[in-house]
């Protein structure tokens, strides 16, 4: 079976035909991938750390912690107060995330049927939520009461959507078949 990395390398034969590319350099690549999660509650100060903690556990590199930009009275939210973490990956440990967000914890959410492919944006990246933390393996089963969701965004060299879904499917991405409506 080809790891992503090599699926990669071969986009340009396989997408050359269907976008007209002339030159290597004209096929998508991945870039990175931004992953982030909000904290939930600020008062609960073991839950910002275990989220920090599961974050770190599930790509491999430790999250940066993220402000609030303002402060919000109705929230009680002082401007500068933890909020969120957000983790970069570029590389390798982008490849080993994004393997195992493909081929291990996207099958094992409840009633999984793929991803949506409308989450691409008009730059070519594609956003896609998940719930729950504990659809990834590094996670433990005991700490169930704290669940919290995250998103992760991949980011790609494509230009326009039609390339992007291309380039992620080529890749293994599983998107939902649209069904059409009679």
């Amino acid at each position: 079976m080809k790891t992503l990395r090599e699926k990669e390398a071969g986009a340009f034969e396989a997408l050359k035909v269907a976008f007209a590319y002339k030159n290597k350099m004209q096929a998508p690549r991945l870039v990175k991938v931004a992953i982030s999660s909000g904290i939930g509650s600020i008062k609960d100060k073991k839950k910002a750390e275990l989220v920090g903690d599961r974050l770190g556990k599930i790509t491999g590199q430790k999250p940066a912690k993220k402000g609030s930009k303002k402060s919000i009275a109705a929230f009680k939210i002082r401007e500068g107060d933890l909020v969120g973490y957000q983790i970069t990956l570029r590389g390798q440990r982008m490849y080993d995330f994004l393997e195992k967000l493909v081929n291990v914890a996207l099958p094992r959410t409840r009633d999984f049927r793929g991803i949506s492919p409308k989450a691409v944006d008009e730059m070519g990246n594609y956003t896609v939520g998940m719930r729950e933390h504990t659809i990834f393996p590094e996670t433990a089963d005991e700490d169930l009461k704290d669940v919290f969701g995250l998103s992760a965004t991949i980011v790609t060299t494509s230009n326009n959507k039609k390339e992007t879904l291309a380039f992620l499917e080529l890749l293994g991405f599983p998107f939902k078949k649209e069904v059409a409506v009679k």
